[in-house]
């Protein structure tokens, strides 16, 4: 989390390098002491409604680790003495808004971002939520369930649980020893009444802030609910005993074991609150430590020794005195030297100090993170909603910014030798089941079995993985369509079939099908891609039989409503025009569509806006019938549950489901490229893209993995792509390489973005490259470290058996065999110098490019990195 603070120094000011927008809010307060603040934009004719009540984990008193503040933020919306939680959605979704809320330590945070025209209604429904909410105990049962389920949840994510364990070690009396869920126990003694009493003591005028940023008026925004809240008077708000957390004395260290695969190791030191003059110079050290894949300890920890899956530092600064911590991802047995070396990195800094050029990048990444956020009106009302939370002063990000600009070496070097010592350190880790315990026979860890195969009658294909580690089961139905089953008139029927496919069915409706599975904590997805589509489906364990019976009711029973088929088609209607905005994407869908040219590969996966249009009723009826059938998919289910169980549970509910024929079986490929194509594209950006693409390779070929390995080594910052465009001839703003398999050949293709000015040198610099690539291939030390990244990034992968799920179904409907991915390690590891050379001249000097260029048109000017 990366935190802000102002600097008073004392310094000569400076000319700084970037300025921050300056500050134009209004900002009233009205006479029960709620705080109106209020950015007029005129930017794009939409606004963000937020509003801030200062409350949160941290202030629930005798209540203290129930989750409180949590569990309001659960029920605000589901009931006011006018509105049903119904209406209160309703009221939202009618003028086009999108509800989001948040709970923190010392804030909870509800925010509606809307059409300008929805902003007088958004006011009223916050304000009614804010003030009348009834807390329904029939709603308030039900969110039990679920934040329970939340509570379950969260304790099989191991990063989450490390999180917990580094805070409740490091802080022995502060509050932020206890998570902002609660603890379960504590949380199971709550009533209705308890939650009652604390939102009427909490939820008062003088507690709470409306920001809101967007094309409205201020005044109108102020006398709106200055209206509203006339009829709510100041109210006494108690004030908040906050034990103060006591200086360390010497180092803190818990291991613990946890049902993980890899170990994850957390280190943290104490540092000062948000507005302590230290703090630019300790968020600028946390940045050259740690991130971004140029910093010191990604570079050493992970690139450099492998030591690492993965690591970061991170610089939490809040109202009271926060921590800096690094956090990575490691085999259990290198988790003390990964500890080590993070330690002697650090000493060097405090010894060493760091260089000119590392501190003005620090700055200038830390910098672009704080100025990015303001891009949407969303993000600039949160930071005006942060710096009045934590430091009740609107010009704070300006003079944070200003005072980051300001640090210097010799800062960087002080903070890390004061702060990040051996007494103020506290170490935690979460290892695999027996790997801390002296005597390993002494416990018999519960491990996930082997995958097994069940055919039903009907030709479905059920993958099955029994792991009774957690209470928790993630299901994958997977079916062969995508882009191979369309054409110019249907483009897009594979996603917006995945999408309706959800939105109703002969016996419930989307919110009834929604509801039943959230109601549980459970949630449901889909979407398509190039060659399948899929739904998924997670629940806890007890909820099993219910998870597959929707599951099921969506495969079989899907009525696709006219007024939801509506619906969707203007959702993705808007993701197709957020496509053609996006630079990128006008690039790659240009590339498709020159490279494959009357292939289904050539169209786009969200369609064409005239081809969505022409989409009906029937036309996905028609689609499901021939696609959603036994033989044509494959269901992954792995959790808490046993074979058996599974083949009965599903020859119940799919047992009928028509078999069919796989699809695919005979798809044509696309052309070759006979010669070299160059193509471009004028739009109305700042910026360039370029893209050198090339015929690539389908999953079955045994060039597919070298394949692999080069487009790793091409995404790399240490790539010849990377170093001689962006860090030699300082004209990229990102370079890197992505590929396309399917049943059929893809796409392998070169991308970068550039100063338009600079594109035929940029463009020259890239057929260079890729030519010294198709001859030379890569050398031992990219091919290792390339080797090393694909190997660990799939053993990462696989610990979840929602991601582990889908990629073997995926497998298995692609005819590769569901145990597949055993073979990846042996089969990249196989791979030579030799064969990289061979593939990447078969790939790139043999076969002819297509060169796509998106710039603007002449006489735009570029923005500067």
């Amino acid at each position: 989390m990366r935190n802000r603070a102002q600097l008073n120094t004392g310094m000569p000011a400076e000319t700084p390098l970037i300025t921050f927008p300056a500050n134009t809010a209004q900002k009233w307060l009205l006479p029960n002491g709620l705080t109106i603040i209020v950015q007029e934009d005129r930017s794009a004719p939409v606004a963000s409604v937020q509003v801030w009540c200062g409350t949160g984990s941290i202030d629930e008193d005798e209540h203290l680790g129930a989750g409180l503040s949590h569990i309001l933020e659960h029920l605000l919306f589901k009931g006011t003495k006018t509105r049903g939680a119904n209406q209160i959605a309703q009221a939202v979704q009618d003028v086009g808004g999108y509800i989001n809320a948040y709970t923190s330590f010392d804030r909870t945070v509800y925010s509606i971002d809307v059409p300008k025209d929805g902003v007088p209604i958004t006011l009223d429904v916050l304000s009614d939520a804010m003030m009348n909410s009834t807390l329904p105990p029939t709603e308030y049962a039900k969110e039990q369930e679920v934040i329970r389920r939340e509570f379950a949840m969260g304790e099989d994510d191991a990063d989450r649980m490390v999180g917990q364990l580094l805070f409740a070690t490091a802080y022995t009396r502060h509050p932020y020893r206890l998570p902002v869920i609660g603890r379960m126990d504590v949380y199971n003694e709550l009533t209705q009444e308890q939650v009652m009493q604390y939102y009427k003591k909490r939820y008062v005028p003088n507690n709470l802030t409306f920001v809101v940023v967007g094309d409205v008026s201020g005044i109108e925004v102020r006398d709106q609910l200055a209206q509203i809240f006339e009829k709510y008077p100041e109210k006494s708000l108690r004030p908040i005993y906050i034990p103060t957390e006591p200086q360390q004395l010497g180092r803190r260290e818990l291991h613990q074991e946890f049902a993980t695969s890899l170990t994850r190791l957390a280190l943290a030191w104490h540092v000062p609150e948000v507005t302590h003059p230290d703090v630019p110079a300790l968020d600028l050290l946390c940045t050259i430590l740690g991130d971004g894949r140029s910093s010191r300890l990604y570079r050493r920890a992970r690139e450099e020794t492998a030591l690492a899956f993965g690591v970061a530092a991170f610089c939490y600064t809040p109202g009271d005195p926060g921590i800096l911590g690094v956090d990575a991802t490691v085999e259990p047995d290198k988790r003390l030297p990964l500890q080590d070396l993070i330690l002697e990195v650090i000493a060097e800094i405090q010894r060493d100090g760091v260089g000119e050029d590392e501190l003005a990048k620090s700055k200038k990444t830390l910098l672009s993170h704080q100025l990015g956020q303001l891009t949407t009106m969303r993000g600039h009302a949160s930071d005006i909603g942060t710096n009045w939370s934590l430091t009740q002063n609107l010009n704070f990000s300006r003079e944070y910014l200003a005072a980051i600009q300001r640090v210097s070496l010799d800062d960087i070097r002080r903070v890390a030798s004061r702060y990040l010592v051996d007494d103020n350190l506290t170490i935690v880790s979460l290892s695999p089941k027996g790997s801390l315990a002296r005597n390993l026979t002494a416990t018999t860890p519960i491990t996930p079995r082997e995958i097994q195969k069940i055919t039903l009658p009907n030709g479905l294909r059920l993958l099955v993985r029994e792991d009774a580690r957690l209470p928790l089961v993630a299901m994958t139905a997977i079916f062969r369509s995508g882009l191979l089953a369309e054409t110019p008139e249907n483009n897009g029927i594979s996603r917006l079939l995945s999408k309706t496919l959800l939105k109703g069915t002969a016996i419930r409706t989307a919110g009834e099908i929604a509801e039943q599975i959230e109601a549980v904590g459970g949630d449901i997805d889909s979407g398509a891609r190039d060659n399948s589509f899929r739904i998924t489906l997670d629940v806890t364990q007890p909820d099993l039989k219910l998870g597959i019976g929707v599951l099921a009711d969506v495969i079989l029973n899907a009525t696709f409503p006219e007024d939801q088929i509506a619906r969707e088609k203007e959702v993705q209607l808007a993701s197709i025009r957020e496509e053609d905005d996006r630079p990128t994407s006008v690039a790659r869908n240009l590339l498709r569509t020159t490279m494959f040219g009357d292939h289904p590969f050539a169209l786009r996966r969200r369609g064409s806006a005239a081809s969505v249009a022409r989409i009906s009723r029937q036309d996905l009826l028609a689609f499901r019938d021939r696609y959603v059938v036994a033989k044509n998919g494959v269901i992954s289910i792995f959790g808490n549950v046993t074979a058996a169980e599974i083949e009965r549970l599903f020859t119940e509910a799919l047992g009928q489901m028509k078999p069919g024929e796989l699809a695919h079986q005979n798809v044509k490929p696309p052309r070759m490229i006979a010669a070299p194509i160059a193509t471009e594209a004028v739009r109305e950006i700042s910026q360039a893209v370029i893209i050198v693409g090339f015929r690539g390779t389908d999953v079955f070929n045994p060039d597919r993995q070298a394949l692999e390995l080069i487009d790793e080594a091409s995404s790399d910052i240490g790539s010849r792509f990377f170093v001689r465009i962006r860090e030699q001839m300082g004209l990229a703003y990102y370079v890197g390489a992505v590929q396309m398999q399917g049943l059929v050949p893809g796409l392998f293709a070169f991308y970068v973005g550039t100063d338009p000015q600079k594109v035929d040198a940029v463009k020259q610099a890239m057929l260079e490259e890729v030519s010294a690539l198709a001859t030379n291939g890569l050398d031992a030390g990219e091919l290792n470290r390339s080797k090393k990244k694909m190997i660990g990034q799939q053993q990462i992968a696989n610990q979840s058996n929602e991601t582990l799920g889908y990629l073997t179904a995926l497998d298995e409907l692609y005819g590769l065999g569901f145990d597949h991915y055993k073979t990846l390690e042996s089969s990249i590891e196989n791979i030579s110098v030799e064969d990289i050379k061979r593939v990447a001249a078969k790939y790139f000097r043999d076969q002819s490019p297509v060169v796509v260029v998106v710039r603007p048109a002449a006489g735009a000017t570029a923005v500067k990195e």
